[in-house]
């Protein structure tokens, strides 16, 4: 008897051991939280991830105190447009943005080895200061002094807060491995001015993005936004959206761990000129898992 208790208690002791999760952080704006509709999704991409995790930060306003609340669940649908928490629980929509092809895609490429995925992305919001719904300016001061940026650190510290993810009753390791970022519309539809310091506000803020997952050297994969071309007046949703693919694509070639997605050039947009079809999430975030997993391999030789 004594020694059934003492087999059973060494089991205990060791079925279940600290994992160490890859964590990559996506975010951005409304087609990274994403528009494509959950029920197109193929079989695989439809039902939980085994083994790919991802916690979802609530999206809300600047000045709002409760965004980048989310909980740790299995990789699914439903986190895209729509998608809430409260921190306890979360109410998922309809809606999927490219977190699911990329999971699946990456969790494929990469020998089915498991890791988490980390997302903030709130519709409308801009780098620049004071424009769109929102800004992940840094240095936001007004009012409560909460904008997008601070609840991209408030998800960050909630995410990374001691959790056990896989839910094996230990807590576990998670290592950041890379930052996927689809921004950048609504500083290409207001000034020239605000389009022509695009590059320096994304290379500003992607610094202080890998700082705050403590690793200058994160791989970063920017998509590129592209145009619709469904405008009335002059043919152009964003007027200087020119402008802001340049600072997109000089920003990538003067970081040594960064890439560009093109993929959204061949992409149809909704009716509404800003977003996608369903599909256009499906291949960008197929697009976004190729780029980092060729990008791990590369960036430390370039």
């Amino acid at each position: 008897m004594k020694r059934g208790i003492l087999a059973l208690t060494s089991l205990l002791s060791f079925s279940a051991m600290p994992a160490t999760f890859p964590v990559y952080f996506l975010g951005g704006q409304s087609n990274m939280q994403g528009y494509g509709v959950s029920k197109d999704l193929e079989p695989l991409y439809s039902k939980p991830a085994d083994n790919i995790y991802m916690f979802a930060g609530n999206a809300v306003s600047d000045d709002d105190l409760t965004g980048g609340k989310g909980v740790w669940a299995p990789l699914q649908p439903g986190t895209g447009k729509g998608f809430k928490s409260n921190g306890r629980v979360s109410l998922y929509s309809d809606k999927f943005g490219p977190e699911v092809s990329f999971g699946h895609q990456l969790y494929s490429l990469n020998n089915n080895q498991p890791f988490a995925i980390i997302k903030y992305a709130k519709g409308g919001s801009a780098i620049a200061e004071g424009i769109g719904h929102g800004s992940w300016y840094p240095f936001y001061r007004e009012n409560t002094g909460v904008n997008q940026f601070d609840h991209f650190l408030t998800t960050i510290r909630n995410a990374f807060f001691p959790v056990d993810i896989d839910l094996d009753g230990e807590i576990d390791n998670l290592v950041p491995a890379g930052i996927v970022w689809m921004q950048g519309e609504s500083d290409a539809a207001e000034t020239k001015e605000i389009a022509l310091a695009y590059q320096a506000n994304l290379k500003e803020l992607m610094a202080l993005i890998r700082a705050a997952l403590r690793d200058d050297d994160l791989p970063v994969v920017i998509g590129k936004i592209t145009d619709s071309g469904l405008d009335d007046e002059d043919g152009m949703r964003m007027n200087y959206h020119k402008i802001v693919q340049q600072g997109q694509k000089a920003f990538v070639e003067n970081d040594v761990c960064a890439a560009y997605v093109t993929t959204l050039d061949n992409e149809t947009h909704l009716d509404d000129g800003w977003h996608y079809q369903s599909e256009g999430y499906v291949h960008l975030g197929e697009e976004f898992a190729a780029a980092m997993l060729k990008l791990q391999q590369t960036c430390g030789q370039r």
